[in-house]
């Protein structure tokens, strides 16, 4: 009607920026009371027997680090710095025997000091207490998830590393004489062990110019048939680059399965010990067995060109 007054619209607060004014109210506590809270953080990290590897003013350190980060993350809401210094941390801790537990343990100790804290401060403001501590769960699980993400995912790297250097020590291509390579295995051989010990071998063929090469299974109980059928073409690719393969200590099991799929043993040249396996070697490589004069009789291998 002309004339009269039109009801005024209340508009609801933004969520958004509410979370956003409440955080910064956190932040500005947070910053605050920094000494005291990164203190008391530390203090209940050593109680508790969290990060043992380090000392005292090592476990300090890297708490007034981690809880600069934590803030910043805080009052940003980005987690780029957060997600670098954790795995910066991850690479200088985990060497040291620090485990997962020990990493999301102090993380969750700092959400205590820090919420305790807020109690205390609001203690007679349940209400405001309650929405600073809505707006903070969302950001403080992340943060918490951002720091264990990083931890497992290095030590995860660490892991394969050891892994990789542990195939390797465990499929050495030897040059035991001139021309003459052995390639002793020893364990289990998985699909990329397999790979592994065929690029090895094949490379040691090509530098050393290797013609006899004998491949020991005696430490290998059962391969499966895919695994059986890598040997087969390992054993191919060798013979193309020129080198004759000897195949030592077959187990039955192994046996069975090159029968099974198919591949004829008396076409491959098996010997049943790697000791046989090397004197075959050296006879196709003309080596034989000689007394030399003086020696108290002593037996020396010597080739016969």
């Amino acid at each position: 009607m002309p004339g009269s007054k039109q009801p005024k619209v209340q508009q609801r607060p933004n969520r958004d920026e509410t979370a956003t004014t409440l955080l910064s109210e956190l932040v500005a506590h947070l910053r605050e009371h920094r000494t005291d809270l990164r203190q008391e953080w530390a203090q209940r990290i050593t109680k508790a027997q969290l990060l043992t590897a380090m000392t005292e003013d090592e476990v300090f350190t890297e708490a007034t680090a981690v809880y600069d980060q934590y803030v910043e993350a805080l009052e940003t809401g980005t987690f780029e710095a957060l997600q670098a210094y954790a795995r910066n941390l991850s690479e200088r801790i985990i060497p040291r025997g620090v485990e997962t537990d020990e990493v999301v343990g102090i993380v969750l100790l700092l959400r205590d000091v820090l919420a305790r804290s807020l109690f205390a401060k609001y203690q007679h403001d349940f209400a405001k207490l309650n929405r600073i501590l809505d707006a903070y769960e969302p950001a403080a699980n992340r943060i918490a998830n951002t720091v264990a993400v990083g931890f497992v995912q290095e030590r995860e790297r660490i892991i394969r590393e050891q892994q990789e250097a542990i195939r390797e020590l465990s499929t050495p291509v030897l040059q035991v004489r001139e021309r003459l390579l052995i390639l002793p295995i020893i364990g289990a051989i998985d699909p990329h062990r397999a790979r592994q010990l065929t690029e090895q071998l094949l490379h040691g063929i090509r530098a050393t110019r290797g013609k006899v090469v004998v491949i020991d299974l005696t430490g290998v109980a059962a391969v499966d048939s895919s695994i059986a059928n890598h040997l087969v073409q390992t054993v191919e690719a060798s013979r193309l680059l020129g080198a004759t393969v000897i195949v030592t200590g077959l187990s039955p099991s192994i046996a069975q399965t090159l029968v099974n799929i198919g591949v004829d043993l008396g076409k491959m040249n098996t010997v049943g010990d790697l000791q046989g396996g090397i004197e075959q070697a050296e006879r196709l490589l003309g080596y034989r067995v000689v007394q030399m004069p003086h020696e108290d009789g002593a037996e020396r291998r010597t080739r016969i060109d």
